[in-house]
């Protein structure tokens, strides 16, 4: 087959066959019953990537907790291309307050951690129409104990690098994807 042929069979989609959705369109559209909770989180920019990447998955809400950053801030949205105007976020003074709402709404709560008795992400399976809130920790002390503590869980992503550390957009992507898949 020409080599002219082949990059034309590959050519990108144009917006009108992405089918975006409208900020209003999607504000109305189905979601997955999962909540991402923010844990203190220092960067403006892994906050705007979390709406960005809950926005792709569909998630229910973003919960912002402590003092992770929330908008409006331009670093925010330079990152989030939008996303903080299709996502449904809140703020929360504490992260044991996100919980706490999250289960009292029926979530069941589960820190992606690195912990004794975690839950392999690939072998964790959620109960159909189970509602799941993750819990993301800050960029150095991951989740705090207090909420380990609360948690029904925790699932931890295998790794087999020497750093076994990946940034907290990437885990966010990387468990969201497997969740919804």
């Amino acid at each position: 087959m020409p080599a002219e042929r082949i990059y034309s069979m590959y050519t990108k989609k144009s917006m009108e066959e992405l089918a975006r959705l409208s900020a209003e369109e999607m504000k109305q559209a189905d979601k997955h019953p999962i909540i991402v909770i923010m844990d203190d989180i220092r960067s403006m920019h892994n906050v705007g990537s979390a709406f960005r990447t809950c926005d792709a998955f569909a998630v229910d809400a973003l919960y912002l907790c402590g003092y992770t950053p929330a908008p409006p801030h331009r670093d925010i949205h330079k990152t989030a291309l939008g996303a903080t105007e299709t996502v449904t976020w809140k703020h929360y003074e504490t992260t044991a307050l996100a919980v706490d709402t999250a289960r009292s709404q029926g979530y069941k709560i589960y820190a992606v951690e690195q912990a004794h008795n975690s839950i392999a992400l690939n072998e964790y399976k959620p109960a159909p129409g189970e509602k799941i809130a993750l819990v993301f920790g800050n960029e150095v002390t991951g989740v705090n104990d207090d909420v380990l503590l609360s948690a029904d869980g925790c699932i931890e992503i295998p790794q087999w690098g020497s750093k076994h550390s990946l940034n907290i957009s990437v885990s966010m992507g990387v468990v969201l994807w497997e969740l919804v898949r």
